[in-house]
């Protein structure tokens, strides 16, 4: 279900999924049964000794990855598996120099935060060998859509800021921690083209955009044509029980055989049954078609609000894997921190939970799990609305004034409204209202 109740018992609308985590739904009684069956034969051993419950879910996970990505490694999160990956890399290509994107969110780690680029999630700890490439921003960067003129900046890296070979380089397809922020089309392919010049190998980072969450396809990276060395998954391949995982070649794997690399709890019994059942939900239950059809829905529906509310500055994401960026002036592109907070709070007293993202923190992060339905994105755009519509705090009406030159010219003239009401009532009210006419 895509529902959470609190201690009362009131039902609140999961707009948030658990930070994209839960894919199937909360509670989804098949992935609950598997658990419970698989408890009550094994709870742990070790991956020392292969059970069919890590062994078939990685047959399965494998099968959904296109080429020679065939060798599963399990962990406990998406920190973990990014750690793992860019050891890999460096570990293969003899060469610690790593690449990741401007604003990425890769982990808590201390090599993770390295290759994480957000001071907001960045302590002042011990991180060498990475480098940060231009954001391809197709909202806030200097060069638009154009992705090939944001991986010139990758190349232009690779020849004045290393010895002009990489270990690796690392990306999300979709930005989530960033702000929902989609890489410019044609960025990845030139970029990894760049990086496989210079001996590196391609990590796509998964975690977020991976299981079906985008919809077209079952990971993000297939969404711009270009098949990694690496993929790094978490979150969603659990549907919220602790769980991740990296995969890769065999020839590539084969470095991890020089010295004993171990996870205790990596490939525990009890998560990789719940990330195989999940896994089976999904295809059975045609989750990702379903985020294709009511993502691209929902997100029709908010882009009618961006032309009707100077507020929202963008809306992007493919599947549900959505983000509208609030901003206090179209043209300028001023972060709305303020106002954005006040959205969250309001959408919470009329029983829609959501979260934010992005740099400014001025980005709502849409990531509910992918059995929310039409009349789930029925419900949560006028609840949208009635916010908005009080958040703007300015009125604005178009005019036609005199002009010397040109005549008559249509005019916008922007007009003062009172303070936002306090009471939540007065929200759900309207919203009630809205939702009878």
């Amino acid at each position: 279900m895509q529902y959470l109740f609190d201690e009362s018992g009131r039902r609140y609308l999961d707009g948030f999924g658990g930070i994209a985590t839960v894919c199937c739904g909360h509670c989804h009684p098949e992935v609950v049964a598997a658990i419970v069956d698989q408890a009550k034969r094994l709870q742990h051993s070790t991956i020392l000794y292969l059970n069919h419950a890590i062994a078939d879910f990685a047959e399965a996970l494998a099968s959904k990855l296109p080429g020679d990505l065939k060798v599963v490694f399990f962990t406990n999160s998406g920190t973990e598996a990014n750690e793992l990956a860019m050891m890999i890399a460096r570990l293969y290509t003899g060469c610690h120099d790593v690449i990741s994107i401007r604003n990425a969110y890769h982990g808590n780690a201390a090599g993770t935060m390295g290759a994480t680029a957000q001071s907001n999630w960045k302590f002042n700890v011990i991180q060498s060998g990475v480098h940060h490439t231009m954001n391809p921003d197709q909202y806030r960067g200097v060069f638009g859509s154009d992705g090939e003129k944001y991986a010139k900046d990758v190349q232009d890296l690779i020849d004045f800021g290393t010895c002009g070979r990489v270990g690796g380089f690392m990306a999300e397809a979709i930005q989530g921690v960033g702000g929902i922020m989609e890489l410019a089309p044609g960025y990845l392919p030139a970029a990894y083209k760049a990086i496989k010049k210079a001996g590196g190998l391609c990590i796509a980072d998964e975690v977020q955009s991976g299981f079906a969450r985008t919809g077209s396809h079952f990971w993000g990276f297939e969404g711009h044509g270009v098949v990694p060395d690496i993929v790094t998954m978490a979150k969603g391949i659990g549907n919220g029980i602790p769980l991740g995982a990296v995969v890769t070649t065999p020839e590539i794997a084969q470095v991890l055989t020089h010295r004993s690399y171990f996870n205790t709890f990596g490939g525990n019994p009890l998560c990789t049954t719940a990330g195989h059942a999940a896994l089976k939900v999904l295809e059975k239950e045609k989750l990702q078609e379903n985020a294709f059809v009511v993502g691209s829905y929902l997100k029709e529906r908010l882009t009618s609000l961006k032309e009707k509310y100077e507020i929202i500055g963008d809306v992007r994401g493919r599947g549900l894997m959505l983000g509208v960026e609030l901003v206090t002036d179209r043209h300028l592109k001023t972060p709305a921190k303020a106002e954005i907070l006040h959205v969250m709070e309001q959408l919470k007293d009329v029983g829609v939970l959501i979260g934010k993202g992005g740099f400014y923190g001025n980005v709502f992060r849409i990531t509910p799990p992918l059995c929310f339905t039409k009349e789930d994105a029925e419900w949560y755009s006028p609840s949208s609305v009635c916010i908005l519509v009080f958040l703007t705090r300015r009125v604005s009406y178009v005019c036609r004034l005199p002009c010397r030159r040109h005549g008559l010219q249509l005019v916008k003239v922007v007009k003062p409204c009172p303070p936002l009401p306090t009471e939540p009532m007065y929200y759900i009210r309207i919203l009630q209202i809205r939702l009878l006419r």
